[in-house]
This record gives C-alpha cells, structure tokens and sequence, in this order.
C-alpha cells in the first residue's frame, strides 16, 4: 500500500551568525499552518470523511443490494448491477479503503496519540470509536484487509481476515470505554462541541455508539455453530445498552450553508447526481406498498405505508407520470430506467441533513433477529415494533427539513401519530410474536437503511445468501444476469494501492482472480 508520507523539509542556514533551531521555527511560525497540531484539530475532517468515503462506496453497495440503480448506458454503471466490477485501474469502489488508510490513516492515529500525551482522553476515545467503526466496515465490504504496520514505511502489507480483524474491532471499542472513564487534565467541554460534527462533546451519546458498534460486532458471527451459546448474549446486552431513541443516532452533520459544509448526499455536493446511481430500486417501492407482508401494489399513487410519500418521490413528466404514480429501477434496466425520478433534494438527500451511520431502528432489528434466533419470541417481537416506529420518527425528522430546491408536492408534511397507529395495525405488520418471522424482520430494516444504511443490508443479503424468502422483493438475478454467475460478496481492494503495489499478497488470498468478487467472506460461512 503506497504510502503519502509526510515530509518534513529542514531548514539549513549557513550564516556567520549563531541562530537557534527555536528562533527558525520561531521564523517559520504561521498560526494559519501550526507545526504541531492538536487533537482536536483532526477530529471534524475526519468525521467528514466518514460520510463521504462510506458515502462514496454506498452507491456501489446500493447496485448489490438493488437500493438505488442507474439509468446509463455506460458499463462502468451497469456492470456492478451484474454483481461484477469494470475491472482494469478503476479505483471506484474503493474509497472506504483510501478513507482507512489514507483520509484517516496517520491524522486518526496523530489524534490518539496527542489526546493521550495532552490528557484529553474525551478525543482519546471518540478516536478509537472510529477507528473500530472503521474497520469493522472495511472488513465487512472487502474481507481480509490490512490490520497491522499500516503506517510503516514500506509498499508491501499483510492482511488478515474476518475473525481477526472483527477481535481487534472490540479490542478498539473496549479501548474507546476505558478512555471514555478517565478524568481528563482539563474541561474540554468547549473545543469538543466546536469541532464534534457527531455528537458536539455528548459523551454518554458517544458511549452508546460505541456500545452499537460492539453489537454489530457480534452479529456478524450469527451464523457460526457456537453464535447462540457464544455470542447471541453480547448482541442482546449491547443493543439494549446502546441507543434508547432515534435521538441518540449516530450521524455527521452538516449546515449546508456552502458546498463546502452541505451534506456528501445533497445536491451541492453532488455525490447521487449521477445518473449512474441516483433511482431508488425496485424493493424499497414494493416494500412500501404492501410488499412487506402482502402483495405490492403495480403503479401505487397511495399506501398504507405513510412513509412512501416522504421516502420516494412520485413521477412529473409529461412522458413518465402525469398520473403522480410511483416508479422503480430494474436492476440492469439502464435507459428505461429513466421513467424513474432522481432521489435528490428529497428526504434525507438535501444539503442541510445530517448523513446516518447508525440507527437506533437498525439496532432494534438486530436485536430482534437475534432473539428471534434464540427462540424469544416476545422480545423479538417487541424489538420489532420499536424499530418500525423508530423508523418513523427517523423519517420525520428528515422531513421536517425542507428543501428550497422543491416545490409543495416535494416537501411532505410529516406523518401523523394517527398514520402510524393505522400502519402498526395493518396486516403489513406482524401483530403477535407467534407470526413474526425473518422475512418480516428482514423487510422492515431494509426501509428502516434504505438511502444511508447499505452496509448492513448488503451484510443481510450476503449472511442469507440472498435469499428471496427472507428478502421477499428483491429483485433475483439468474444466469446471464449475473456477469460472473454469482451474486457478489465482496469488492476487491483499492487498485491503486493493492493491485499496483501489494499484488504479491492479493495473490495469496485469490484477490487476481476474477472470481475472487464472488468468494463468500469469512462471516457468511457456517463454519471457522
């Protein structure tokens, strides 16, 4: 993996006069440029990049998980919707790897180390907390990846697969609560709700997130022979100790007052204006007009879902709509996806929203599979109303912002208590623990991610290896469909460090192989 070293340029003066190194620094001295930089200083870039290198390499994950499809021509688009890659120096799909590596690489790892030697241990541990987030990511989308010495200088590193990197990830986590405990040398109150773009400073917010993190941890085993006597409990006692509302989600926020600070999903920043990837799929309109339960409606103008008129917009062109009916992408449908609307400036894709990266609705999903798996029903059951209706105060509260770039009919109002308990009553929802099943589950977290969440529902799909009884409206994929006759269950490494500079250990683990895209990860299998 290349390195982008720093490089530090000494100044030589040969002078008949005695100068001090101090009085040169002294001279070079620029408050605008300090030569050493604090903790605090890393922490909001490195939030930022959060959402735009997961925000980046989500639109891929959408081609997979059929979230959000494209309407070009162009196989650089399409061909992820075949569960392939262009292939050859394309670095798409990579960018999560360039944000562990490089966007927070040494920055993340100059914060830990000043906010350890300066005793503001509150940086200390929100730095671990996004370091474990961030491989626990990376691993989950790639498979084995780069876990040691990622910073030495040299161009080639080793890797280590799931079981190892997902022990370091709660190696971390527990790193980030022990800090979380120590008393800092001063009250940096301040200097965290200035530059903490997540939670401005809330430290018990922070603790719940971190507490998330180690649940999501946890589930990925779900399918290994032991996961109920070994690791079922943690997952239980993790989501119950991590977010107690929607108000304790994780998210990056942005003010949208320039293209500079406006959110990586709003139209300024232009991340979902491409038409390679900005129309909802086919399953998230199915899902929301009856599909979770019942049959979808064709060409729906109405649901009893109320969150279809704030999640998706309805068709306005004279040639698509004039109807205001609802429309979805097919996977590989290129140019006939065109009918579809663009999801931009509409529920969570405006400049001033905050960009999600965990959810106290995806928590509370989790925490029903799995005790749906452990044979509680009850709890699972009541995990699975909380989500729902987590979900939609999450809606609303996207909704609540409006979006200058629309007119009425794109700026809803927000769902009603009444709309919700009629929703709750319907027979889209599961009534009785005896009924709920996995499908039920599963239905319901993938309109609870849809547009922010793809990293977990493509971990779904993946762990049930797509299974249409478990994932009842995905759209499923067969024979030529399939660019390599398979879904997909990783993406390869970053090609300009991997393949350019560590081919030699791609190679070890099948990575040069075109097949290796198809090769389920560690976490899908049923076995160590």
């Amino acid at each position: 993996m290349k390195k982008n070293n720093i490089i530090t340029y000494v100044i030589a003066a040969v002078s008949l006069l005695t100068v001090g190194c101090k009085k040169i620094l002294d001279i070079n001295f620029s408050p605008s440029f300090p030569q050493e930089v604090s903790a605090e200083l890393y922490l909001s870039p490195i939030q930022y990049q959060i959402a735009n290198g997961y925000g980046q390499d989500q639109r891929i994950i959408n081609k997979f998980t059929q979230a959000m499809l494209g309407t070009s021509t162009d196989r650089a688009s399409y061909i992820w919707e075949q569960h392939s890659y262009p292939g050859g120096v394309s670095d798409v799909g990579g960018v999560m790897w360039r944000m562990v590596y490089f966007n927070h690489g040494k920055n993340l790892e100059n914060l830990l180390a000043d906010s350890k030697v300066s005793k503001k241990y509150e940086f200390t541990a929100i730095g671990y907390a996004i370091k474990a987030f961030d491989y626990q990511l990376l691993t989950d989308y790639h498979g084995p990846i780069v876990l040691d010495g990622a910073y030495e200088d040299r161009l080639q590193f080793e890797y280590k697969d799931q079981p190892d990197v997902y022990k370091r990830v709660q190696v971390w986590c527990d790193s980030a609560l022990y800090f979380l405990g120590q008393k800092s040398m001063a009250d940096n109150t301040g200097i965290l709700s200035k530059y903490d773009f997540m939670y401005g400073g809330n430290m018990e917010r922070w603790r719940k997130f971190i507490y998330g993190i180690k649940a999501l941890n946890y589930a990925r085993y779900i399918n290994k022979p032991d996961f109920l006597t070994n690791y079922a409990d943690s997952v239980m006692k993790y989501t119950s100790l991590s977010f107690a509302s929607e108000a304790d989600n994780a998210t990056v926020k942005f003010t949208g007052s320039s293209s500079e600070n406006s959110n990586v999903y709003g139209q300024d920043q232009a991340l979902l204006n491409s038409t390679y990837y900005n129309r909802a799929g086919a399953p998230i309109l199915r899902y929301l007009t009856g599909g979770v339960r019942g049959e979808y409606e064709e060409e729906a103008k109405t649901s009893s879902d109320p969150r279809l008129s704030r999640m998706l917009k309805f068709g306005t062109s004279a040639t698509a709509s004039t109807d205001s009916i609802y429309r979805a992408a097919l996977p590989d449908g290129r140019s006939a996806n065109s009918t579809v609307p663009a999801v931009g400036n509409f529920y969570m894709f405006k400049n001033t929203t905050d960009f999600p990266i965990m959810t106290y609705s995806q928590l509370q999903f989790i925490r029903a599979e799995v005790a749906l798996k452990k044979g509680d029903l009850p709890v699972a059951h009541e995990a699975y109303l909380n989500g729902i209706r987590g979900h939609m105060t999450f809606v609303n509260k996207y909704t609540a912002v409006k979006d200058e770039n629309q007119g009425t009919i794109f700026n809803p109002l927000e769902i009603t208590a009444a709309e919700i308990n009629s929703y709750m009553d319907s027979t889209e929802v599961a009534q009785t623990a005896a009924e709920l099943t996995l499908a039920d589950i599963m239905g319901q977290k993938y309109i609870a991610l849809w547009g922010w969440g793809g990293y977990d529902i493509w971990a779904d799909l993946r762990k049930y290896r797509y299974d249409p009884a478990i994932f009842r409206q995905f759209v499923t994929r067969s024979g030529a469909e399939l660019a390599q006759g398979s879904y997909t269950y990783r993406v390869r490494p970053r090609f300009n460090s991997e393949y350019m500079w560590n081919a030699e250990e791609l190679e070890k683990w099948g990575g040069l192989e075109a097949n290796y895209v198809i090769t389920p990860t560690w976490f899908v299998l049923d076995n160590y």
